[in-house]
């Protein structure tokens, strides 16, 4: 059976743009929970979440995230 995981480079990129969770969670218009979940990978988000992520970052989401197989 195969397994996929979602790997994103949100942690990464804030850090670029000196941001907080909860300054990125505040922009995106999220819970800085939901954006922490994310960058843990503990939660997928929505198309449109993922779309609005890598806009704020000026990123496509084949940048910032990243399907892997385990």
């Amino acid at each position: 059976m195969e397994k996929w995981k979602l790997n994103n480079q949100i942690r990464i990129q804030r850090a670029i743009k000196n941001i907080t969770q909860e300054e990125l969670a505040a922009e995106i218009g999220v819970t800085r929970k939901t954006i922490n979940t994310i960058e843990n990978g503990k939660f997928i988000p929505s198309t449109i979440l993922a779309i609005r992520l890598a806009k704020f970052f000026g990123m496509s989401v084949e940048e910032l995230f990243e399907l892997i197989e385990e």
